[in-house]
């Protein structure tokens, strides 16, 4: 299974967009990651579907762009994206009981779109267990979504654990203050993709970076599979 490895827009600086979206396309990462903040699902404000479109702009063709929608209406905004360059959007499970689950994934699956199913740290695994032959991959968040920055939250990784053996095909993918000690952790435990934002944009090489946190992960990830 493949290692993949996505930067944070967020954690860019905004002044200098397209130089920083260049920059994640030369480090070797697999995918861009957009946060995509409403202000009422999580209390914060990011992105719109303006932003993917300008990021399919500012990238080579067939770079795959990741969007994360943190919103209470995915179902309003998901095909937005992937008409202005997502290549995989993924929506929260907490929205489970107000939201119908199979039908938007089926609509982003037209659109020709991954399809990611979110997870916040104290939503337990067995949220997704109904809905894995509909997704793609299952992004576990290891921060409580809103703001970059923040720590690592530990007690996510049985759960990690718990979905790779539910779902050994599938891409488990974790986000929130992930460095080079903690994605190991989490490749351990069986997640195969990570976002960082804070941690990538701070180097001074974006790209040595990304090489030595695959190379962790994948070092973590066999040892994972003994």
């Amino acid at each position: 299974m493949q290692i993949s490895i996505l930067p944070s827009l967020l954690a860019a600086d905004l002044g200098c967009l397209r130089t920083e979206i260049a920059r994640v396309a030369a480090s070797g990462a697999d995918a861009l990651h957009l946060d995509i903040m409403d202000g009422h699902f999580v209390p914060n404000l990011s992105f719109s579907p303006d932003t993917s479109a300008l990021c399919r702009k500012a990238l080579p063709a067939g770079f795959p762009i990741n969007t994360h929608l943190m919103m209470t209406n995915p179902d309003q905004y998901g095909a937005r994206f992937a008409e202005r360059g997502s290549t995989t959007v993924q929506f929260h499970l907490e929205l489970r009981d107000r939201l119908d689950v199979r039908a938007l994934a089926a609509q982003l699956h037209s659109l020709n779109v991954r399809v990611g199913l979110a997870l916040n740290p104290d939503t337990p695994a067995e949220a997704a267990l109904p809905f894995l032959d509909s997704a793609d991959e299952i992004l576990c968040m290891t921060v409580f979504p809103g703001y970059g920055g923040q720590a690592f939250i530990e007690r996510v990784l049985p759960k990690i654990t718990q979905l790779r053996t539910a779902a050994p095909a599938l891409d488990i993918m974790v986000d929130g203050g992930v460095n080079n000690e903690t994605a190991e952790a989490a490749a351990a435990a069986g997640a195969n993709a990570f976002v960082a934002g804070s941690f990538l944009f701070k180097q001074a090489d974006m790209a040595a970076a990304v090489a030595e946190l695959r190379r962790r992960c994948e070092a973590a990830f066999c040892r994972s599979l003994r």
